[in-house]
């Protein structure tokens, strides 16, 4: 027997307290010194939340490398700026570890953006679209996973930002911590019924 319902309109969606992560930390990361820092603390985890950023194109044929690489415990998330950084080998060997657990949405998305700037074989992924459906809930996007599971709404309002800019404002700052939070927020909840 399904807790969940197994899907939930746009209306609804749109109905629902936005969510806002008050309690939690947000780090950007654009040095070599600070990421080896949190890397550290990324492996303490059982499973870390996941997910990319990358700016938008709006002209044919042109595709943009990642620029942004969102790690996140249950307490802080880590915004590493790759567009600055690069993709070190702590990171690319981190992103290739079977553990900690790297819990993501549509993964395939993130693979192929990523292996545009370093080779390396994602290992220890969990894709929600993958194991959603599980749980008896039939939407794959994470805005309606969570209104399903939590009954707040994920804003989508920066999606379409600058993730190349030279600084990252508080607004894009909070998008792109919010969805790999809300990524383990989702495994930790639905984990014991899969």
């Amino acid at each position: 027997m399904n807790i969940y319902p197994p899907t939930i309109s746009k209306e609804a969606v749109n109905e629902l307290p936005v969510l806002s992560y008050t309690d939690r930390r947000i780090e950007v990361i654009t040095t070599l010194p600070k990421l080896h820092e949190a890397i550290e603390v990324l492996k303490q985890e059982k499973w870390v939340g996941f997910d990319t950023e990358t700016k938008p194109s709006f002209v044919k044929g042109v595709k943009n490398k990642v620029a942004l690489v969102q790690l996140s415990t249950p307490q802080v998330c880590y915004l590493i700026r790759v567009n600055k950084l690069g993709i070190p080998p702590i990171l690319s060997e981190f992103l290739a570890a079977p553990a900690p657990l790297k819990i993501g949405l549509s993964l395939h998305d993130d693979y192929r953006v990523l292996l545009r700037s370093c080779k390396f074989k994602p290992t220890g992924f969990v894709d929600l679209q993958k194991i959603i459906k599980k749980v008896g809930i039939e939407e794959l996007g994470l805005q309606k996973m969570y209104a399903i599971l939590f009954g707040k709404k994920i804003s989508k309002a920066q999606r379409l930002t600058n993730w190349e800019a030279a600084y990252l404002n508080e607004l894009q700052q909070e998008y792109a911590a919010i969805d790999a939070w809300a990524c383990v927020d989702i495994y930790e909840k639905i984990k014991d019924e899969l």
